[in-house]
């Protein structure tokens, strides 16, 4: 069977892989598939940097607002839903070109990883859900961090379902490898990897001015709105660098400028742990966007690494 050719385009939070992965849609006659774990929900628009109508140009977009805020969603069910929407804009005679910066979204289909139940134990998960409602996140994921600082650093906090996975493997004196040395490829698609960077000082300046813009654009709305239709912090997606924040002002716990600051301090951590993340694909193509700052110049080194026609 050949394998489908992907072309996977990601980097940290504020790089600039929005407009960048629309040229690319155009040259190569894609389909862009999102692998970003906010832009998933339905309402949260303006704190997901979600890509917008007039943004897209016309060129489809798929896995954005598919599901409610409140609905529960797995690596797993990620990995099914996109390899569908792959298969099927393969069948169409497009490319599909994977663009996020969720790091176990894009492994999901790098790597033919393995979501089974070799290590379970629905009770301990019970005790690490109560642990969870009754501490909070980040005392959950000190908990992970305890056994393994490494993993700790790759899963985040929000992501409670991971940690809580990660601590009953490890609890069950299992190994929990997402980058272990017997990762295989999956034999289904022939990836290749372009990771997006710039300038650190540039990159925290550009995630600032997000953050202000995404203020400007109606955000402590949106978040009003989501919180009048009854979703609350306790939802994994309100749990999201800028709504958790704002919510805190709503209940009193601090005020609008200090949430602001702390959004964009909590943005910049997480884009260096974006980074981290993606120096784990040994293949990947980095492109340092500063450096090479024209459309046509960067599309021209892509060109060169992924070999598509167009």
């Amino acid at each position: 069977m050949n394998k489908i050719p992907i072309l996977i385009l990601t980097g940290p939070t504020a790089v600039g892989k929005t407009k960048l992965s629309i040229e690319l849609a155009k040259k190569y006659d894609a389909e862009i598939i999102s692998a970003d774990s906010m832009q998933i929900y339905k309402y949260m628009d303006i704190g997901s940097a979600k890509v917008t109508t007039e943004e897209m140009e016309n060129i489809p977009h798929h896995m954005i607002d598919i599901i409610e805020p409140d609905v529960d969603f797995s690596v797993s069910e990620f990995k099914a839903l996109a390899t569908e929407k792959i298969r099927e804009i393969h069948s169409r005679g497009k490319l599909p070109i994977v663009t996020g910066g969720t790091g176990l979204y894009l492994n999901s289909l790098i790597y033919d990883m393995d979501f089974g139940n070799t290590f379970s134990d629905e009770s301990i998960r019970d005790e690490l859900r109560d642990i969870l409602n009754k501490n909070g996140i980040e005392y959950l994921h000190d908990i992970l961090k305890s056994y393994s600082p490494d993993v700790a650093s790759r899963i985040h906090p929000n992501n409670t379902k991971r940690v809580i996975r990660a601590i009953e493997v490890f609890k069950l004196g299992g190994d929990f490898g997402d980058f272990s040395n017997d990762l295989k490829p999956n034999d289904d698609f022939d990836v290749k990897v372009v990771v997006l960077n710039r300038d650190r000082n540039v990159l925290y300046n550009r995630i600032n001015m997000r953050v202000d813009l995404m203020f400007e654009a109606g955000l402590v709305e949106e978040v009003e709105r989501l919180h009048n239709m009854g979703y609350s912090k306790d939802l994994v997606s309100m749990k999201g660098i800028g709504y958790k924040e704002i919510l805190d002002v709503f209940d009193g716990l601090t005020d609008m400028e200090s949430a602001k600051n702390l959004i964009k301090q909590k943005s910049r951590n997480y884009a260096k742990r974006q980074i981290t993340w993606f120096k784990k694909y040994d293949d990947a193509l980095w492109l340092d966007m500063d450096k090479c700052s024209e459309v046509e110049d960067q599309i021209k080194i892509i060109d060169k690494y992924v070999h598509f026609s167009k």
